[in-house]
């Protein structure tokens, strides 16, 4: 059984730093496409970032660019969600998801991924 274990939500101010962690279980990462997710109240599920199978290549949604950084330790089983200059619009539950099908290539809709953790509110206060 797969399981997708997100860590490190948290309440912040406005302008403060959160590194987000999930840990794999039940496969291994290396040959998949890892993707990053939220979700704020009353709105969909929106793709935040992906990084493709040896941190090659990484894709971002632009509200995040230059802010956020999504990484992965295959040997560890870990992805990794670093979030910097968070503002309150940055509210939301954060998912880690797995897209089984896809080594290279990143896709950014939902139904794309396979496997998703449970998820980690963070919250940032302005």
């Amino acid at each position: 059984q797969v399981q997708l274990v997100e860590s490190g939500g948290g309440l912040v101010q406005a302008g403060g730093s959160l590194r987000l962690s999930c840990v794999v279980s039940g496969r291994t990462i290396g040959t998949v496409v890892m993707g990053w997710f939220r979700q704020a109240p009353g709105k969909e599920r929106e793709f935040v970032a992906g990084v493709n199978y040896d941190s090659g290549n990484s894709e971002y949604t632009e509200y995040v660019k230059g802010r956020f950084t999504i990484s992965r330790d295959n040997d560890k089983n870990t992805a990794y969600l670093q979030m910097n200059s968070l503002s309150p619009e940055d509210t939301a539950v954060y998912y880690c998801a797995i897209d089984r099908h896809h080594a290279v290539r990143i896709l950014t809709i939902p139904l794309e991924y396979d496997y998703w953790g449970q998820g980690t509110q963070v919250t940032v206060s302005s």
